[in-house]
């Protein structure tokens, strides 16, 4: 391990991520120098909306792209580590026992064929090697440390015979099977009711707690984020825009982006009349605005020839480690301390 990463505690980093994607109208990239790090027992929120780059972003990272997908440039370090980016086998060794990772659609990513019991066992035995026997006991162990009650008789149930929530837990079961030290959730309380979303974050938060793990939250949900993240990645068009702490970036946003998502988001302690929405919407991989990507919905520098034009370099705005990109950050700045100050 390197001294940089002993010294910070960096168990996942990412240096300048580019994932190309060949389709019948040419080439696109959806994950586009992204640079970010995840700590030790640390939790990352990386956010955004829906085609932001977010999930592809990992999915480069853990060899899982689509076919005609590779990383084009740029460097993983895990655990200080080099891994090469141009080899998907070496991405996907990280994959089950170093990095876990939970899809969001529990429904699609177990097979109705097979007992979850099967299915979390068969993940243990193709890292590990142990027998059929031995893997069923740590299926039974997983299942009661993600809180299925009576583990050692739902071990032998479908997917079909359990709750949404359920489902959720065998998904998470399935991703902590082997202990990795980083897990990543992706939008992992989508379709379930309050509720239940609440009890499965709770128990992600635990499990990061219980095992050492790192967890990082893939999330289009603030409020997901202010209640569990400690640092915090926003993306837009296939890039990071605005990196830091969870007060830097919610309390203290610079990027207009990031600014447009908390004042679309409910707050408990604002008017839900004063919600503004974000016009336009997120730009196709296929057809990233040149730029800045989030100038043509951007309401303060939408017009500049900077901001039409060239795209603004990821770099840090404060002393404290908070990284924006946007040409007019310091401006934003400004503006943002005057209203906090006139409120």
């Amino acid at each position: 391990m390197s001294s940089n990463a002993e010294h910070s505690g960096v168990i996942l980093e990412l240096r300048g991520l580019r994932s190309r994607i060949e389709t019948q109208r040419g080439p696109v990239y959806p994950v586009n120098d992204v640079s970010l790090e995840c700590h030790r027992g640390r939790t990352l929120a990386v956010v955004g909306e829906s085609g932001s780059g977010k999930s592809m972003t990992f999915l480069s990272t853990l060899g899982l792209l689509p076919a005609g997908g590779v990383i084009e440039s740029g460097e993983i370090l895990f655990d200080g580590q080099s891994i090469d980016v141009t080899d998907k086998d070496s991405r996907r060794a990280l994959r089950g026992k170093s990095i876990g990772m939970i899809f969001q659609d529990a429904l699609a990513g177990l097979n109705p064929a097979f007992t979850i019991g099967q299915q979390i066992g068969d993940v243990i035995r193709h890292h590990d090697k142990v027998s059929r026997k031995v893997a069923r006991a740590q299926a039974i162990e997983t299942l009661g440390l993600v809180g299925i009650p009576n583990p050692e008789q739902r071990v032998d149930a479908y997917p079909h015979q359990l709750s949404g929530g359920m489902r959720q837990r065998v998904m998470i079961a399935m991703g902590i099977a082997l202990r990795p030290q980083v897990l990543v959730a992706d939008e992992p309380t989508t379709a379930l009711d309050v509720t239940v979303q609440a009890q499965i974050m709770e128990l992600l938060d635990s499990l990061r707690t219980q095992l050492g793990m790192s967890l990082v939250i893939i999330t289009h949900d603030l409020g997901v984020v202010a209640r569990y993240a400690e640092e915090v990645a926003v993306m837009y068009g296939g890039r990071i825009v605005e990196r830091g702490t969870v007060h830097q970036v919610l309390e203290s946003s610079v990027h207009p982006y990031t600014q447009a998502l908390r004042n679309s988001t409910p707050r408990p302690d604002s008017d839900a009349a004063g919600l503004a929405a974000i016009p336009g919407q997120p730009p196709s991989i296929a057809d990233v605005p040149a730029g800045c990507s989030f100038h043509p919905r951007c309401q303060v520098t939408a017009g500049r020839d900077d901001c039409r034009q060239v795209i603004p370099v990821l770099r840090r705005l404060t002393p404290d480690g908070q990284l924006t990109a946007c040409h007019h950050a310091e401006e934003m700045s400004l503006s943002a301390t005057r209203q906090e100050m006139s409120a």
